[in-house]
């Protein structure tokens, strides 16, 4: 079993300020705990590529990718919505960012890698078709899954979306296609309050109250997840991780532990291995609380790697 870990370091030259939640600190944060580790000698480290056009255009109108060509400055930083700051290196990262994840679909369909890891940011799965939020500018998880029917020609992708706040921008742009399972978990009511009525039957959402912990979380995964994707039988597995339903996270109310990653990767694993050999890429998203990113990536990485927690 091989584990790509594609990212960039341009990725950390887009910069929403000293405040702001979503910083370049979070992938030096992931990097720096793996390093001089057994996980680090098993990866293999991959430079990611920028997302041509063409691809992004699977996805997002013309009219759209414009509009944020548009609103790019050369300095400073310019709100391209309430959340989400755009500056100069931008959309050089959300290039990256989008390219890693379908460069981890190639690799990965391919045969070159088993599964892969992808630390990049701006995380991507807020975004909508035509509308930036939640930190996000492009769906890096939704311009892979494309890339997959597409340019693969798959039949059946899985987006597994375990971030603590769902997953609204793949569910509208997937809504309704039963080429695409979108299984996604999220402390409820919260942020982004939308997409979870009247929705079609590729959409599993599994909504949580405040303070869920680790037990609880599983129990509904075990109940609402695996056997809606045991019955789909993915050829691919995509996920958006997200790992600020972490309890040190301030971005939200859940009580979930470094293991409880571990935990729902190897399970996200055992589907792939029994319906897609293996194959499976992650991108990641939300995690905010630096040190519980870290240790909850390095469990994510090694149950992708197949190490024993």
């Amino acid at each position: 079993m091989t584990t790509a870990y594609i990212s960039h370091n341009d990725c950390a030259l887009h910069d929403m300020g000293p405040e702001h939640p979503e910083s370049p600190s979070r992938l030096a944060a992931i990097i720096n705990q793996i390093q001089g580790t057994e996980l680090e000698q098993m990866l293999e480290f991959v430079r990611a590529e920028e997302i041509q056009r063409v691809q992004l255009q699977r996805v997002h109108p013309e009219m759209y990718l414009r509009q944020l060509d548009l609103i790019s400055p050369e300095r400073g930083r310019v709100m391209a919505d309430p959340d989400t700051i755009i500056m100069p290196h931008t959309l050089r990262a959300a290039r990256l960012a989008a390219g890693a994840v379908s460069q981890g679909v190639d690799m990965v369909l391919s045969n070159q890698v088993t599964n892969a890891f992808c630390a990049v940011r701006p995380p991507g799965h807020h975004a909508e078709r035509s509308k930036t939020m939640g930190f996000c500018f492009y769906n890096n998880i939704a311009v892979a899954a494309c890339q997959a029917l597409t340019f693969h020609h798959l039949e059946r992708v899985a987006i597994v979306d375990f971030d603590v706040h769902q997953g609204n921008g793949t569910i509208d742009i997937f809504n309704d296609d039963p080429r695409v399972m979108v299984c996604s978990s999220f402390q409820h009511p919260y942020y982004p309050f939308s997409h979870y009525h009247n929705l079609g039957e590729n959409i599993v959402n599994v909504p949580l109250d405040a303070h869920t912990d680790g037990k609880t979380y599983r129990h509904r995964i075990e109940r609402d997840w695996l056997p809606q994707l045991e019955t789909f039988k993915p050829q691919l597995i995509l996920i958006s991780a997200g790992f600020d339903g972490h309890r040190l996270d301030p971005m939200a109310e859940m009580n979930l532990e470094d293991e409880d990653y571990g935990w729902i990767t190897e399970r996200i694993v055992e589907i792939a291995e029994k319906h897609c050999n293996g194959r499976v890429v992650s991108s990641l998203e939300g995690g905010y609380h630096l040190e519980a990113l870290a240790r909850s990536v390095e469990a994510h990485l090694k149950a992708l790697a197949g190490m024993k927690p």
